[in-house]
Parts: C-alpha cells; structure tokens; sequence
C-alpha cells in the first residue's frame, strides 16, 4: 500500500512563522512535524510515499531528501495552479497513486498510537474508503460525519449545525473509487474541491464507507495553540530512555523530571530545567529557568530567563530577566533587556498575525 501526505498550503494562521518556514518542518520536541507521519505510515509497512507540495516548493526536498533514511521512498508531487482543496491535492497524485489502495495523511495533523488497527478495518471488512474520527467539543471547523445505526450516512464540511460530536480527522484510506468520485464533485462556495463530498458522493452511489475512532489523542496543528499542544503531547508520551543527556551541565544546576540534552550544549551552574524538556545541540544555559512543555532548538541561548510551555526555534537569542510562557519564537530571534540600547522603550519588529504582551 502507497500513501500520500500533504505538505503543501500557506498556513496563513501560522504567519509570520510560515512566511521563512515551511509549516510542516516546525519542529514539536525538535522534530519536524512531518516525520512524525512519515514514522507512523513506515511502522505499517508502507514503503513508498508521496509528498504534495505547493508549486516550486523544494524546502520538503532538502529536508527530508529521497527518504531512504526512514525507510522509505518519497516521491514529490506539485500542486500546479495553487491550493484548490484537500480533494484535489489526491486527485493530482493519481498517475503515482495507480489503482491500489492508498493511506492518505494530512502531514499537520499528529496522534498517538500506531496506524495498524485502521488498516487492517479496512482490509478485513473489504471498504472502499475509511475515515479516522475523533471526537471533539466544537466539530463546526471540520468535515463531521452523520451517523445513523452506526454508519456514516452523509459528511459535512463545516457544518453549522454539525449532526455529530465527531471530526473527520485527517487519515484516510481509500481504493481507486476516490478518482472515480472526484470526478462527479464541483468547487464549494470558497472555490476548493471539498474531500467532503467526495465521502458523501462514495455513501450515495452505496460504496463501503466506515470509520474508525481515534481512541488516544489526536492534534490538528493549524494554529499557534494548537502547535504548543502537540508539542506538549509528545513531550509526554516521550520515553524516558528517550531523555538523555549527552551535553555538559556544570555542577549546581538542577535537572527535574524527563529532559534530553543535546550534543555540545552547556547548562551553567545556576540553572533548573524541569520537565518534560527537549534541548537541542550546541545551547548555551545560563541562570535561567526551563519548564515543563518547552523545546529549545539548536544553538539557542537563554540567558536569565524563565521560559515554560513554549517552543523556541533553532538559532535564538533571550537574554532578559523575564518569564515568557505560551510562545512560538521564530529562527534566529532575539529577546533583549529593554536597557540593552537607548532610548529606553520596548521596541518590535512583528509580522502579520504577531502577539505581543507587555
């Protein structure tokens, strides 16, 4: 079985991160967020990959290369024409797809557990397409299911009156009915070819349409809160034989709980970590304060801070006797003492969709 996973988009709400960044390389506990879908689809035996991208994007490529270091084979597909919906990013892929079965992965989405059970439904109960639910408090920002005695008998997508509590989350599986049903869809009223109704048309035309339920927890990263979430959960399933320090800690700091140190980073004698952590190589650490839910990428350095639940991106600089909590900080960022330069005053350079809190 081939899968397909998307990478592509303009992650508008991630802004300014995303304008440098492709979303799907922010790394959650110092991994890109897209080899967390590759690990998942290579622990089912899936050994060739494509990866949709937006047209001219090679930052996926550099990164993630031929794929031969997870296992497996990523061949990388362009989405010509710009984003026209999740429907259509499949039905470009068809000429690598073929007529077999395929697992389709959106590459921001995260969960625990393994991909193995939604195979095998799917297998064993001979359906032409199966969708991973999860329950959720507020399903109107998703495509939701209704389901009558037990089966899925219609999808909406964004519903404002959702008939369930479920999300169609986004893990798929799917034969070759899907291209046969993409062609009998039109455009939605925000011009995108809805993977709604390509479900919907698969239960009219009386295709074998199931689900299965996301039982552990399951993370659609598409906003700032949402990546400090997921990267909170993986923190927290982390082994603790994961957690290892191969760093240098002077005698005096503190080290709490499951915390994994980076190769060349320093951590100063006046300094308490206090996971779960993740630190990257080559940090410098100094009288500073690192709590639970924060990853610091490579060659940060923190100087007099405390920085709790937080995700802070290779390359930066805070050298500032302040606590900063719930942040997403950029590559190559610096966070100073407002008495560093004159005149006194707090000074910004702040992208489109930035917070600040003074």
């Amino acid at each position: 079985m081939k899968a397909l996973i998307t990478a592509g988009g303009r992650a508008t709400r991630l802004r300014p991160i995303t304008w440098t960044l492709n979303k799907h390389l922010i790394p959650l506990a110092n991994k890109p967020m897209i080899e967390y879908a590759i690990d998942k689809l290579a622990d089912v035996n899936v050994r060739e990959i494509g990866i949709i991208v937006s047209e001219g994007d090679k930052d996926l490529e550099r990164a993630l290369g031929d794929g031969s270091r997870f296992g497996v084979k990523i061949t990388y597909i362009e989405q010509i024409g710009g984003a026209l919906g999740i429907a259509h990013a499949v039905n470009i892929a068809q000429p690598f797809l073929g007529d077999e079965p395929f697992i389709f992965y959106l590459g921001d989405n995260i969960i625990l557990g393994s991909l193995k059970r939604f195979v095998d439904k799917f297998e064993s109960e001979k359906l032409n397409c199966l969708l991973a639910l999860a329950a959720v408090k507020d399903p109107r920002a998703f495509g939701v299911p209704e389901i009558v005695d037990g089966r899925i008998v219609r999808v909406d997508e964004k519903p404002l009156q959702p008939k369930s509590n479920y999300a169609v989350t986004g893990i798929y599986i799917y034969d070759k009915n899907f291209f046969e049903a993409f062609k009998h869809i039109t455009p939605s009223a925000r011009k995108e070819y809805e993977i709604s109704d390509v479900h919907t048309w698969l239960i009219e035309k009386k295709h074998a349409v199931g689900y299965e339920e996301i039982t552990g927890w399951w993370k659609d990263t598409g906003r700032p809160d949402d990546m400090l979430e997921g990267n909170a959960l993986i923190l927290n399933e982390m082994l603790a034989s994961e957690m290892k320090c191969d760093g240098e800690v002077q005698e005096g700091a503190r080290i709490q709980g499951k915390v994994r140190i980076g190769k060349g980073t320093k951590i100063g004698a006046r300094v308490l970590i206090r996971g779960p952590v993740v630190i990257g190589e080559n940090c410098e650490l100094s009288d500073c304060y690192i709590g639970p839910y924060t990853s610091l990428g490579n060659n940060v350095k923190i100087s007099g801070a405390e920085i709790e639940h937080s995700l802070i991106l290779d390359g930066t600089v805070v050298r500032a006797a302040k606590r900063i909590v719930d942040s997403l900080i950029g590559r190559n960022s610096t966070i100073c003492r407002v008495e560093e330069t004159l005149p006194f005053g707090h000074r910004l350079v702040v992208g489109d969709n930035g917070v600040v809190e003074l």
